[in-house]
């Protein structure tokens, strides 16, 4: 079964970073595209970062030059670092890939405050 596994939230302070692994199996991980979406309370789930097979990146433009995704395929991990971090950086962060299609897993809670 297919499963995509995010870790890594927590409380951190305006400026600070953190970095969110997110671990996954049942997938050909190597060539697959993968992404990180967050979803604050409130508001809809939104695309903020997208790497390749290739390792091409793209980033939402809230959080270009901030935050980094990465992938380690020998771990079957893609990471997203977290830099500067501010306050709407708050919400709910989500690793997908397009096998998954309409389904989630439980996400990981990013909450900025000092």
């Amino acid at each position: 079964q297919v499963q995509l596994v995010e870790s890594g939230g927590g409380l951190v302070q305006p400026g600070g970073s953190l970095r969110l692994p997110c671990a996954a199996s049942g997938i050909t991980f190597s060539t697959s595209t993968m992404d990180w979406y967050r979803q604050a309370p409130g508001k809809e789930r939104v695309l903020v970062a997208v790497i390749t097979s290739g390792g091409s990146t793209n980033y939402a433009d809230s959080v270009k030059g901030r935050f980094t995704i990465s992938r380690d395929n020998a771990k079957n991990t893609v990471y997203l670092q977290m830099n500067s971090l501010k306050p709407e950086d708050t919400a709910v962060y989500y690793c997908h890939t397009r096998v998954l299609r309409d389904r989630w897993g439980q996400g990981t809670q990013v909450t900025v405050s000092s």
